[in-house]
C-alpha cells in the first residue's frame, strides 16, 4: 500500500507536513489530493506547520491551478513556513501564477532534501 499523499515526516528533529503531489497526472485524483490537504491543514493551530509541497512530475491545468491557489490562500494562517520542490518547465509558470494570485511567495528548491533542510532551519 502506498503512503498517504498528506502526511507528517521528520527531518533533523523537526516535524513537517508533506503534501506529496508528486506524479499526480489525473485531474480528479489531483483535486481530491488538494481537497484532502486543505481539510487536513485546517485542523491545526495557526502558524504551527512547516509544509513541504512536492509537485515533481505532476500535471497541471486551469482547474488544478485554481484549486492550488485556493489551497495556498487557505493554508496561509496555519503555515509557519513552507517550501516547494519539483519545479520544471511549465510548472515554473504554474508556480509564478499561484504565487501572484495567492499573494504568497513559497521558496522553491531543486530537491526534497534541500526543501526539508530549509524548513528545519525555520523557527
Amino acid at each position: 500500500m502506498s503512503e498517504p499523499r498528506v502526511r507528517f515526516i521528520e527531518h533533523r528533529g523537526k516535524r513537517m507536513l508533506l503534501l506529496d503531489f508528486a506524479g499526480a497526472v489525473d485531474t480528479t485524483d489531483s483535486l481530491g489530493h488538494i481537497a484532502a490537504a486543505k481539510a487536513f491543514v485546517a485542523t491545526h493551530d495557526p502558524h504551527s506547520l512547516l509544509v513541504v509541497t512536492d509537485i515533481t512530475g505532476s500535471h497541471f491545468n486551469r482547474e488544478i491551478v485554481d484549486a492550488m491557489v485556493d489551497l495556498v490562500r487557505s493554508n496561509t494562517r496555519y503555515v509557519k513556513a513552507g517550501a516547494v520542490v519539483g519545479l520544471t518547465g511549465l510548472t515554473r509558470l504554474f508556480y509564478v501564477t499561484v504565487s501572484m494570485v495567492s499573494g504568497r511567495k513559497v521558496p522553491a528548491f531543486s530537491t526534497l532534501d534541500a526543501a526539508k533542510d530549509y524548513l528545519a532551519g525555520q523557527d
